[in-house]
């Protein structure tokens, strides 16, 4: 499954569990938050490394910038951190 479904998945799971939500948050304050999401991410069954997290957001943002047929030539800041983005729609959700 592919990480952008998983992290999909999981904002689902955490709108409905309020815990949940409270523990992922939590993995932002430790010394290394994304390895520490990814670990929590992965004991509650979910499929997000590190790695995957990185390259998803790298390949929305090209994705976004291929879309303008050359127009878009310098990307916006936070469009290739999918890490972020997932935090930011957890905290508002």
């Amino acid at each position: 499954m592919k990480v952008e479904q998983e992290l999909d998945r999981l904002l689902r799971a955490a709108k409905a569990e309020p815990e949940l939500k409270k523990r992922l948050l939590a993995t932002r304050q430790s010394e290394d938050p994304v390895e520490d999401f990814c670990a929590l991410c992965r004991l509650l069954g979910y499929d997000v490394t590190p790695g995957e997290l990185f390259a998803a957001g790298q390949d929305a943002s090209d994705a976004k910038l291929r879309s303008v047929n050359g127009g878009g030539v310098n990307p916006i800041d936070g469009w290739d951190d999918a890490y972020e983005q997932f935090f930011l729609t957890l905290i508002w959700t």
